[in-house]
């Protein structure tokens, strides 16, 4: 058996790659530009991707890649991991993770996020053995890579690189979410601003049948705007972490939105945005870690309040 040794990406490895994510998971990753060798090329020209894979002779047998959204960005995501089936057991995915981890200091990077999978514990696992810590779920996220019929829940893990910190708006955070949000300041640190927030202050796009949302500030007359929404839309709301949490929170709460943890804002702005979910379905998951399962939780308890209303 030749060794496996980890590699930088080369040009020549496009195809080889895109028919590796074939391999791994058929017709169903989530991400369409692995299917397109082009695609993959044109992403590692224009610096968005650095990738790494496992090579055992000639063969490609793993890849991971870090992701950012302009070569300028000091976030990244630890992303597109794939790993062949034979080779499995090896630890693969970690040591691609170690080594990307690494480089992501190398250019420059704040932070690096990684969003993983529900289906299984592996990807919790490794995060964790990482460094990542684990801030939000995003339920019901994207279509499953594994070709269940029900989409895949998402845990996301952020780790800061080189000491840099993210921190929280200091207040006193609610009863319902403090042990998490305690957990949080602990990790990422406490401040005194939200951030800098960059672009329009309310911005919505549509994925799947889900409405995602970005939005600077709640003022009552958005929360009235979103509460005349329709009923049957399922709804992610990302909103700018402030000192006015607790206020956002009674309120998004109050027209049926459920308080799922924080994701990193996005294209260097710093800060948090606070994850807000209408529209999920009853599932038992087992997260690896206990505040995600209290969050999982919190998501079934208002499919059981919103059944009971419709009786």
């Amino acid at each position: 058996m030749e060794a496996l040794i980890l590699r930088n990406y080369r040009e020549s490895d496009a195809a080889a790659v895109s028919e590796l994510f074939r391999q791994v998971y058929g017709d169903h990753y989530v991400q369409s530009d692995v299917y397109l060798p082009c695609l993959i090329s044109q992403n590692h020209a224009e610096k968005r991707w650095h990738s790494l894979v496992a090579v055992e002779g000639e063969r490609i047998r793993g890849h991971a890649t870090l992701y950012r959204q302009s070569k300028a960005s000091h976030d990244a995501e630890l992303a597109l991991s794939a790993v062949h089936p034979d080779t499995r057991g090896q630890n693969i995915a970690t040591r691609l993770g170690e080594q990307l981890l690494t480089h992501a200091q190398a250019l420059g990077c704040r932070s690096v996020s990684i969003k993983q999978v529900t289906h299984h514990p592996y990807t919790q696992r490794m995060a964790i053995s990482l460094g990542f810590h684990h801030t939000g779920l995003l339920p019901d996220y994207v279509r499953s890579p594994f070709g269940c019929k029900k989409p895949e829940s998402i845990v996301l893990g952020v780790r800061a690189i080189d000491g840099y910190r993210r921190p929280l708006p200091e207040q006193d955070w609610p009863a319902s979410c403090r042990p998490l949000m305690e957990r949080l300041t602990s990790v990422f640190g406490i401040g005194t601003s939200a951030g800098r927030w960059r672009g329009a202050s309310v911005k919505v796009e549509q994925h799947g049948d889900r409405h995602e949302m970005l939005l600077e500030k709640l003022d009552p007359d958005l929360l009235n705007q979103l509460r005349t929404l329709p009923g049957h839309w399922l709804i992610s709301i990302r909103l700018q972490l402030s000192g006015q949490f607790a206020v956002d929170l009674h309120s998004l709460d109050a027209i049926g939105f459920v308080f799922t943890g924080l994701a990193p804002a996005p294209d260097n702005q710093g800060g948090w945005l606070a994850l807000f979910h209408r529209g999920f379905r009853p599932r038992r998951l087992a997260l690896h870690c206990p505040y995600m399962q209290d969050l999982q939780a919190r998501t079934q308890r208002q499919i059981a309040r919103r059944d009971l209303q419709t009786l």
